[in-house]
């Protein structure tokens, strides 16, 4: 089956956004789990989704603080995201 080039550029571009997902190019990157006490901490617009990827890598107990942009955060168990401005930083992200 032949694909229109727009059909191609567009299965090409979500494959390549999935790849680039934290979920999936963090963990073969990441050690057994340390041992002691882990400490994450990140800044920047993936960091919430890379801080996702830490906890599901190691289910053990860990913490940590990311700042992220308004409208990137994700759930996190053990991790607390902080959402605030960007470029420009705002009282959220001094608190």
């Amino acid at each position: 089956m032949k694909l229109a080039p727009r059909e191609l550029l567009r299965r090409m571009f979500d494959a390549a956004i999935n790849a680039a997902q934290p979920a999936h190019c963090i963990p073969p990157h990441l050690p057994t789990m340390p041992r002691g006490r882990l400490l994450v901490i990140g800044a920047g617009k993936a960091s919430a989704a890379m801080a996702r990827a830490f906890e599901e890598h190691w289910p053990d107990e860990l913490s940590g603080l990311v700042v992220t942009r308004y409208g990137y955060g994700v759930p996190c168990d053990h991790i607390e995201i902080v959402e605030a401005a960007h470029p420009v930083p705002d009282a959220a992200g001094l608190a």
